[in-house]
């Protein structure tokens, strides 16, 4: 069976053909549901090891991974024995239940949310690297294993999307990384054929199949991990092409996404709460890249600085030398008790409700009983008014490639119904309409398109 899948940073999608072979059909992932949040909680990340090797079903495939994870392999059964795991006992949850048995557990097991964030990292070792294949095939296994099951058939070719660019720095360097942990991650889970689109593109696709007419049209992606724009001639007379490559007049692509807003939104209006305006004794400002590191969820540097022994002595430290001790106290609380995603995951809530009201009100009370913050649209949007600034600087870029101005702008992906974001999306080009795609599905559904073309 033929799909597309969307592996994305906030959510996974995976379409398929409906009977009819013109309707895609986007196939339950969770809970009835045809997005599965992006994130994975192991009672230990060696854990995550043994799943991958358990749930490849090539028998040759699956000798290959254990004589290469033999160390890890043999970790996962010493965690097992020491922690009294029994073998039978679910050691790994996605979606929306990793997020539950955080929220449970947070100190207990080891969570991570949008690792497609990371994939493309500069200076990554060896066996993080191997430690990333491993989250993302876990990830890739239980996707296919449900579309599967609500398929009712084995799917074995696949296309999946990718941003213009994965990370910012050595930008093609990173490009190549993070598609060979796709490809790997993507012939463990079992896909025979894989093959890759640009996620704006596919998003393209996805519009272009209800066009009666030819335009230029400029796709602008606002993920949660990446912004993506193309410049693309669609319609009738290009929708039968199978090399698109002519029909593409321009690109680009950054990491800025939905993550970056949450993460400034925490950073500018939850972090006060734990201290990160207060004053030194000496009157200073307190230094703010631990706290910035905090929230920086999306950073493997920033988690990796935020949760060692150097940072914990240092806010010991602080504590002493700070003039609000109580503010830092409560912060040092939230490191020890993993809640900095939790953080970050209430600014995401308060980024949503924003997206209706004008003005809202955030508890808090998991990091301290009775707390909150209030936040309103006009703050909001002072708190992310840089990374919005990059999002709508990509739309000039890929305009300068094509050399013209497109008929209409096809926008999608999950942050962009943040009106801040659409309003800025609307400004940038004065009087050229603005077009709402399905914000969570048109890529999965492009890529289901695209799929169906190459590979049927």
């Amino acid at each position: 069976m033929i799909s597309g899948f969307d592996y994305g940073t906030s959510n996974c999608a995976l379409g398929v053909m409906a009977d009819d072979q013109q309707t895609v059909s986007l196939l339950p992932l969770e809970q009835g549901k045809a997005f599965v949040p992006s994130a994975l909680y192991a009672l230990s990340r060696e854990l995550i090891c043994e799943f991958v090797g358990l749930n490849i079903h090539d028998k040759t495939a699956q000798q290959d991974f254990i004589a290469l994870r033999q160390a890890n392999l043999a970790q996962a059964r010493r965690v097992r024995a020491e922690e009294g795991i029994e073998a039978d006992e679910q050691s790994l949850f996605f979606g929306r239940s990793a997020f539950h048995q955080y929220f449970e557990w947070p100190e207990d097991g080891y969570f991570v949310k949008s690792p497609k964030s990371f994939l493309g990292a500069s200076g990554l070792q060896p066996q993080q690297l191997g430690f990333f294949e491993d989250i993302v095939t876990a990830m890739m296994q239980n996707v296919k294993r449900h579309a599967e099951i609500a398929a009712g058939k084995e799917i074995t070719h696949t296309v999946i999307g990718r941003p213009v660019n994965f990370q910012g720095l050595n930008a093609e360097q990173s490009n190549q990384q993070a598609l060979a942990i796709l490809s790997v991650a993507a012939r463990r889970a079992g896909f025979h054929q894989v093959e890759f689109l640009y996620e704006p593109i596919a998003a393209g696709l996805h519009y272009e199949q209800g066009l009666q007419q030819n335009q230029t049209v400029l796709v602008v992606d606002v993920g949660g991990g990446t912004t993506d724009c193309a410049l693309v001639r669609m319609g009738p007379d290009y929708r039968g092409n199978s090399d698109r490559g002519a029909d593409f007049l321009g690109h680009s692509g950054e990491r800025v996404g939905g993550n970056d807003l949450d993460i400034q939104l925490a950073s500018k209006q939850l972090l006060p709460l734990f201290g990160s305006e207060s004053l030194m004794k000496t009157g200073k400002p307190v230094p703010k890249q631990t706290f910035f590191n905090a929230v920086t969820t999306n950073d493997v540097s920033a988690q990796a600085d935020f949760n060692s022994l150097e940072t914990g002595l240092y806010l010991d430290q602080l504590v002493r030398d700070n003039a609000e001790p109580d503010l830092i106290r409560r912060f040092v609380r939230l490191r020890q008790e993993r809640q900095n995603h939790h953080l970050v995951r209430s600014a995401e809530q308060g980024k949503i409700e924003l997206s209706a009201a004008g003005h809202i009100q955030l508890d808090l009370a998991y990091a301290e009983a009775g707390l909150t913050c209030a936040i309103d649209r006009a703050a909001y949007a002072e708190a992310v008014e840089r990374p919005v600034e990059k999002m709508v600087a990509l739309m000039d870029e890929a305009l300068a490639q094509g050399g013209c101005l497109p008929d209409c702008i096809y926008v999608t992906g999950g942050t962009a119904q943040s009106p801040v974001v659409r309003q800025a999306i609307e400004r940038k080009l004065g009087n050229i309409p603005v077009v709402d795609g399905d914000h969570f599905g048109s890529v999965a559904a492009g890529l289901t398109v695209w799929a169906q073309r190459i590979f049927a």
